[in-house]
């Protein structure tokens, strides 16, 4: 069993465990301490600065996401302190940060904004030309990048090395004109990327996007449903969220776009493969079948109802088990479905029609 202690939070005793940062106890107790440049998939880093806490003992205000809690402290989120610091950092991040949403916030939420709004810090600092280089040539598909509202946190970059270890990208030059990017200014595609999109998913400003809903302009992330959904690309059963546009597809929902759900919410831990967040243009494409297709008595295939297709089927296969017995029917599933569809396959088999012969080709 793990010892715990415990320290005051917010004039609250609560307890933690041996390791834990004070973030983490916060979260926990409910208590907001606002991030940028954190990610719980990530070690802590501290570079952005805005969750700065004050502790006892400590006479500047420490990083909540890199400060290990410490029995007996005393940690405050939130005073005067506090609250003076967050408006000039946040107001420091806005002089050369687009402070419009219509040309901020073309993709995911910018939590940047989102914080200037809820601690109300001024935007009146003055502008300074953002000197960031991006890749605007950039031959991918898939990921867009758009130096103009990057604010350096490197979640990016720390997520394709820790998470992906494949560190395509880094931070190069220096001050004001640091930047993400590639060896030579490569194409990702000339790099170790693997398109997976974590680069996008775990970006707070949407400086990271994906190409495809930005060319089509398609709806802010804001404006658009979610739907979760699971993964078909293999058994995994990896969860994501379809994005639709309601108003697409004539009115019947469009999916525009693909988003991993919460860091610890599922299984696959907020994370995607390139098929899971970018191949989903096969939902709306003309050659989809959407109906089940029966051969008629002219040989060729008619649309049907899902009952009728599956009388029919049953009776096909009830009639190959009675004219040739069990053993002549055999099953194939596909590593494509879950692992409790393919479970649903062998009892249909096994516990239906009286055989063993079921396979799936993901076995080993």
């Amino acid at each position: 069993m793990i010892a715990r202690t415990t320290l005051t939070l917010e004039g609250r005793e609560v307890s933690f465990a041996p390791g834990e940062t004070i973030l983490e106890v916060a979260r926990r107790e409910g208590v907001h301490i606002p991030t940028l440049c954190h990610d719980p998939r990530l070690k802590p880093a501290g570079a952005c600065r805005t969750c700065l806490v004050e502790v006892s003992g400590q006479r500047r205000l420490v990083p909540a996401c890199a400060t290990k809690a410490s029995a007996g402290s005393e940690v405050s989120a939130e005073s005067e302190r506090i609250t003076r610091h967050r408006k000039t950092l946040l107001s420091l991040y806005m002089t050369d940060h687009p402070a419009e949403r219509e040309e901020a916030e073309k993709g995911a939420p910018n939590q940047l904004l989102d914080m200037v709004a809820r601690y109300e810090a001024p935007t009146d600092w003055g502008r300074v030309p953002a000197r960031r280089a991006g890749r605007p040539d950039d031959r991918n598909a898939f990921i867009h990048f758009d130096p103009d509202t990057c604010i350096a946190c490197a979640r990016c970059v720390r997520y394709c090395d820790e998470v992906e270890a494949v560190s395509a990208i880094t931070l190069a030059g220096r001050g004001i004109e640091t930047t993400i990017s590639t060896v030579d200014q490569l194409s990702l595609l000339d790099t170790t990327c693997e398109m997976c999109g974590g680069c996008i998913d775990t970006c707070p400003t949407g400086a990271m996007g994906e190409k495809g809903p930005l060319l089509a302009g398609a709806l802010p992330e804001r404006e658009l449903t979610k739907v979760r959904s699971t993964c078909n690309y293999c058994g995994v059963g990896c969860q994501l969220d379809l994005n639709v546009d309601p108003d697409g597809n004539d009115g019947r929902g469009r999916v525009v776009k693909v988003t991993s759900p919460d860091p610890g919410s599922t299984t696959n831990d907020g994370n995607l493969c390139v098929k899971g967040r970018f191949a989903y243009e096969f939902i709306h494409h003309e050659d989809r079948l959407t109906s089940p297709l029966v051969r008629g008595d002219d040989g060729e295939l008619h649309e049907t109802s899902w009952e009728d297709a599956l009388a029919r089927t049953a009776e096909g296969l009830a009639g190959v088990s009675e004219r040739h017995g069990h053993d002549a029917l055999g099953f194939v599933s596909s590593s494509r479905c879950t692992m409790e569809e393919n479970y649903l396959v062998q009892k249909l088999s096994r516990a239906v029609f009286r055989t063993n012969n079921v396979h799936q080709c993901a076995a080993t």
